[in-house]
């Protein structure tokens, strides 16, 4: 491992964890489908194919990715174009301020960028430690932004857009993830808190929570809660404080805790299957016979944890020494 500072609360990886959609729409079945188009407040609007992106001049960029989820990746080498050759040839309108990229995605996803910014350090790339792109990590060409979260990167590149007012992205709507996204500011992952005082009442004392499924509730202090029914599935509780709570039994099935504490908490028999794990801390947590399986666990944590007979088949993303740690208490196959 390299050893120089890490941005708060990141963990170093010599891995490169995949996060997020895993493959584009179907329209990019092939790299050879691939297109990008360039329009907006643009005076000549650029549409080049995969062919004619390849053919141009090509250089690499090597910097430090830190993703959302809490993993930093040393000097990670990519082979592209910058940003600005491409918009050098569009001239951007003297009213152009923001980028907005959107992707060959099912969901349609989208970030952006002050123009300032993407001009000076955005690339558009198809390589990456001299490997072209997996499909899963945005092969044929995905942006990539150094010095901002990794979200900021977008993959399945298919449109650059100049606009003159700010659009916010997919993941800042859906995830109240941070639209500056610095990863060194240390309260940049996320915006503020979601729920009203009131409002996390009325969520703490619910009967049920069909109505709360696949919203994103963020930042929230769970330590108290005491949930009246075991039908927890899809729960989007991102970085919340579920410390030390007795969730036993409960099914979590396809839910979200992404960078939520759970330190300490009684999860015994639990079933999380399909669910969203980046950067959860189960540091100390009964996990006991807890189904685990088919999860995204990219910079979890489960030191101390108790292990015995669950279940992590079709889990994906661990780092190096959460691996060894799950392979020495016996719930993962030596390699």
């Amino acid at each position: 491992m390299i050893t120089r500072p890490l941005p708060p609360g990141q963990i170093e990886t010599k891995r490169f964890p995949v996060v997020g959609e895993r493959t584009p729409s179907a329209e990019l079945s092939k790299p050879e489908d691939w297109y990008l188009e360039i329009t907006g407040l643009v005076e000549q609007p650029l549409s080049l194919g995969f062919d004619e992106f390849m053919s141009l001049r090509h250089r690499e960029i090597t910097f430090d990715v830190h993703c959302v989820t809490s993993w930093t990746r040393f000097d990670t080498t990519f082979t592209g174009v910058p940003l600005a050759d491409l918009l050098n040839e569009a001239l951007p309108d003297e009213r152009a301020l923001f980028v907005s990229f959107a992707s060959f995605s099912d969901r349609d996803h989208h970030t952006s960028l002050p123009l300032s910014v993407a001009r000076q350090v955005s690339w558009l790339v198809h390589s990456a430690d001299g490997e072209p792109l997996e499909v899963a990590h945005g092969g044929p060409v995905r942006v990539v932004t150094p010095g901002r979260y990794f979200y900021k990167s977008l993959k399945w590149i298919k449109s650059i857009e100049l606009l003159e007012r700010d659009r916010l992205g997919w993941w800042e709507i859906n995830s109240s993830y941070h639209n500056n996204a610095d990863p060194w500011a240390g309260n940049e992952r996320f915006t503020t808190g979601s729920l009203r005082p009131e409002q996390l009442v009325r969520f703490l004392t619910a009967s049920r929570y069909d109505k709360y499924r696949g919203r994103v509730m963020l930042g929230l202090d769970l330590r108290d809660w005491k949930p009246s029914t075991a039908d927890l599935r899809g729960l989007y509780l991102k970085n919340c404080d579920l410390s030390e709570i007795d969730l036993s039994g409960a099914d979590l099935r396809e839910s979200n805790l992404s960078l939520s504490r759970l330190t300490g908490a009684r999860l015994r028999g639990a079933d999380l299957s399909g669910s969203d794990l980046e950067g959860a801390d189960f540091s100390r947590a009964d996990l006991r016979h807890a189904d685990l399986s088919g999860t995204a666990l990219s910079a979890a944590r489960f030191d101390g944890a108790v292990l015995d007979r669950a279940h992590f088949t079709g889990s994906w993303g661990l780092l190096e020494d959460q691996q060894r740690y799950l392979i020495a208490q016996g719930v993962l196959p030596r390699p």
